[in-house]
C-alpha cells in the first residue's frame, strides 16, 4: 500500500511516541494462544481505526503465509478508493516475540523497522481475529470471509468488550460475498 504503509512499524513507534487519538488507553494482554499454522492464510479486513498509511483502502486483505527462514510473510493488499479500485500492495515479515503464546509479533514492512502486532483475541475455529497494539492507538477488525453487517456487529461488540473505542472504527468495504 503507499509508501507509508510500506513504513507501517516505524510509523507505530513514532505515532505511539508523539500521542494521537487512543482507542483504549489500557490496552489489554492477548486473551489467548495463537496456533500460527491455524493463524496463517488470507484475512479481510472488516473494520479499522483510521490511519494516514492506510488512507483509501478498501478491500482490504492480509495474507499471511511461513518463509524459508521460520518467519511470517506479510502481503498486504488493498484497492485505492473503492472496492473495484487501482490494487496496492505491501510485502513484509513477521516474527514472534512471545513464543509461549505466538499472540505477540513485530512485523517490518521496511529495513530495521519493526512494529507490534498482537492477536489479542480470536475465534476458536480462527474465523475471525482481533490485532491491536500496546499503545492502543491501532486496531483492526479480521474476518476470513468478506464480512457481512452481523459478522462486523459481533467483532465491533467484541472489542468493545476488550475495552476499545468502536466509535473510532472505520468499516472497511469489502466485494460483495
Amino acid at each position: 500500500m503507499r509508501a507509508a504503509l510500506i513504513a507501517l512499524p516505524l510509523i507505530l513507534s513514532l505515532a505511539a511516541c508523539a500521542g494521537g487519538p487512543v482507542g483504549n488507553p489500557r490496552p489489554p494482554q492477548p486473551a489467548k494462544a495463537v496456533e500460527l499454522d491455524r493463524y496463517l492464510g488470507k484475512w479481510y479486513e472488516v473494520a479499522r481505526y483510521d490511519m494516514k498509511f492506510q488512507k483509501g483502502c478498501e478491500a482490504v486483505t492480509a495474507d499471511y503465509s511461513k518463509r524459508p527462514d521460520g518467519m511470517i510473510r506479510v502481503l498486504n493488499t488493498c484497492r485505492d478508493g473503492a472496492v473495484d479500485g487501482p490494487v496496492r500492495t505491501a510485502e513484509g515479515k513477521a516474527r514472534v516475540v512471545d513464543p509461549t503464546t505466538n499472540a505477540k509479533l513485530k512485523v517490518s514492512f521496511f529495513g530495521p523497522f519493526w512494529g507490534d502486532y498482537w492477536v489479542m483475541d480470536h475465534a476458536d475455529d480462527y474465523s475471525w481475529s482481533i490485532v491491536g497494539e500496546g499503545s492502543g492507538q491501532y486496531l483492526w477488525l479480521l474476518s476470513r470471509k468478506p464480512p457481512t453487517d452481523q459478522d462486523r456487529q459481533a467483532l465491533t461488540a467484541r472489542a468493545r468488550a476488550l475495552g476499545y473505542d468502536v466509535t473510532m472504527l472505520r468499516p472497511t468495504k469489502q466485494p460483495a460475498p
